[in-house]
């Protein structure tokens, strides 16, 4: 039943369509929708080492960390922006992403080229007076996404591990902004989730697209729904497996003074399995920002999972703390 379906909506939108009518908006408006806000949940992974640095409760670490998200938010726009002027043509064949406004030309190419490069600099800017450090990773994060946008996305494997890689440079940056060491754990956890979207991504646009997948993203050839699944598969058991070695790990147990992470573990094997279900079943995982801001219980899983993880880290300081305080 879930295979018609997706052949009906690849009937309906012909291989070569015509031009797509999109509902009049400000180019302004268009041009914010080209930054896609929706998108700007994957920078939420900056707040990590904020949290796992026990540095919630420090209004100056807090600042710093919102003043690094607001950055990367502003570097992930001029990285979309850049990446929709390149693949404009081939947006256009696409079943869902030919309404974006610079493939429907909503937004012409040199106003979002402008947008882009002044985004990119002001964002610079503001890293380097954040922390000069700070502003290191985040020219690495837009060297990196620009040449994804040109050759890399091209390359077999290369494709995903960019893209994962991108989400590594964010929790390093966010942990450079608030002066902490980066965790090792923080870094393997991240690339191998960051993985696991990624190829479920391609796995979604495989088979939507079906015969028309390589004129869209031609490093689709490379891929093969079984291939994909087979990757899916060891990076989900990586994860997990990752996940419940880093709350059980002495270095984990003595800089969080807390032994009891590993309850939390049941969130993430949901969390992940129903992202599988939502992928396998349900035709999704085009998005992974917007399934997780569109999918309810996925939303109240990574909720539940935060607040989990902040008293379990937290509620014992402030016990002390107010024990101190009562005496």
């Amino acid at each position: 039943m879930a295979r018609h379906t997706i052949r009906d909506t690849i009937e309906r939108a012909a291989p070569r369509p015509e031009p797509t009518t999109v509902p009049a908006r400000p180019l302004a408006l268009s041009l914010v929708l080209s930054l896609r806000p929706s998108q700007w949940t994957k920078n939420l992974i900056i707040f990590l080492p904020l949290m796992l640095a026990l540095r919630l409760t420090d209004p100056h670490s807090v600042a710093r960390a919102l003043a690094a998200f607001a950055i990367f938010c502003a570097l992930s726009g001029a990285v979309y922006l850049l990446n929709d002027i390149v693949d404009r043509e081939a947006d256009r064949n696409h079943p869902l992403k030919r309404t974006r406004p610079i493939a429907s030309g909503a937004v012409p190419v040199r106003a979002a080229l402008t947008t882009a490069i002044v985004l990119g600099i002001a964002a610079l800017a503001a890293g380097f007076w954040l922390r000069p450090l700070f502003a290191g990773f985040g020219a690495a994060y837009l060297a990196l996404l620009v040449l994804y946008s040109g050759p890399l996305k091209h390359i077999v494997i290369i494709d995903v591990l960019t893209i994962a890689i991108g989400f590594v440079l964010r929790a390093a940056a966010g942990a450079v902004a608030i002066n902490v060491e980066i965790s090792q754990w923080l870094l393997i956890l991240t690339i191998l989730l960051a993985l696991f979207l990624a190829l479920s991504k391609r796995r979604h646009e495989l088979v939507l697209l079906a015969d028309g997948a390589m004129s869209h993203r031609p490093i689709l050839q490379e891929y093969s729904p079984y291939l994909l699944d087979q990757m899916i598969s060891v990076v989900t058991a990586s994860t997990i497996l990752a996940y419940a070695f880093y709350t059980v790990s002495p270095e984990t147990i003595d800089k969080l003074h807390t032994d009891r992470l590993a309850l939390t573990l049941p969130f993430p094997l949901y969390g992940i399995f129903r992202y599988l279900y939502l992928v396998h079943q349900k035709s999704g995982g085009g998005s992974p920002a917007e399934m997780l801001l569109t999918d309810r219980p996925l939303l109240i899983c990574v909720a539940v999972w935060a607040i989990f993880m902040a008293v379990i880290i937290y509620a014992p300081r402030l016990l002390t703390l107010h024990g101190l305080f009562g005496q």
